[in-house]
């Protein structure tokens, strides 16, 4: 049984654990860490878990709304930390106390049930990474913090019946928007962060391998994005054979099967 919830996405600050459970129990993997400790603690606490259950700890990138307090958690509960030589790199290399594990491209992991298989995605970032879970039965796929959608990022996706995935902005709201207009540029670029468009055309192109059963809109903008556009685009690129969620920024989502 392969389970997720997001404990909060967007900007305010992003963590999801994806739970599995298998022939040794109940495996914890927590993606991303963009919160402070006690918040963290608060929310793993709100969704039934201590932070000492937490089996490995996976940083896509090295954003602050992404790293927060991955290394402080690693030190205080032991637990070994998942991210590429790129994002370290970007970070200053700190001290992880023997803690530190090298994840790249295409090189699955096996963290206790879990079968995890990062991949690279285009964002402005050193060397962001973001993955696939399985626990032998369902695929999940997280995909945030993209400009566009490449072809490896659709081949890595491919099989997954859920998806949490980025609608960050509506294009029109950002165009209209108070951002100046570097950001602008940056937010809706190549290497920036995924329209509403452009992710229901994603979800839409995996809907044709006939796995894809779930979508979590996740990394909506505060100033940019409301979750009814988000619904609305989906629906629209998905109708009612897929079942959508969007999560809420500062409180992430319940938990979901995958």
């Amino acid at each position: 049984m392969l389970r997720f919830k997001s404990l909060g996405s967007g900007s305010s600050g992003n963590a999801t654990v994806i739970q599995a459970r298998g022939a040794t129990g109940l495996t914890h993997l927590l993606v991303d860490c963009g919160l402070g400790i006690r918040e963290l603690d608060k929310r793993l606490g709100a969704a039934g878990m201590l932070a000492e259950q937490v089996d490995a700890i996976f940083v896509t990138h090295e954003h602050g709304d992404h790293i927060g307090c991955a290394r402080q958690l690693a030190l205080r509960e032991r637990i070994p930390v998942y991210m590429s030589e790129g994002t370290y790199a970007a970070l200053g290399q700190p001290d992880f106390q023997g803690l530190l594990r090298l994840a790249c491209d295409a090189q699955a992991i096996a963290i206790g049930d879990l079968q995890v298989r990062p991949f690279t995605v285009p964002h402005d970032a050193r060397e962001p990474l973001q993955l696939t879970c399985t626990d032998g039965d369902v695929r999940l796929g997280l995909a945030t913090d993209l400009g566009h959608v490449s072809a490896h990022v659709l081949q890595e996706l491919s099989g997954c019946a859920t998806l949490l995935l980025e609608c960050n902005h509506d294009e029109a709201m950002l165009a209209s928007s108070s951002y100046p207009p570097f950001l602008k540029r940056r937010v809706g670029g190549a290497w920036g962060h995924l329209a509403n468009s452009a992710a229901a055309a994603l979800a839409q192109s995996l809907v044709g391998a006939g796995m894809l059963r779930q979508v979590l809109a996740a990394h909506l903008s505060e100033q940019n994005n409301k979750p009814e556009l988000v619904r609305q685009a989906l629906a629209d690129a998905l109708g009612s054979a897929v079942e959508v969620h969007v999560a809420d920024g500062p409180s992430g989502c319940g938990w979901l099967s995958a």
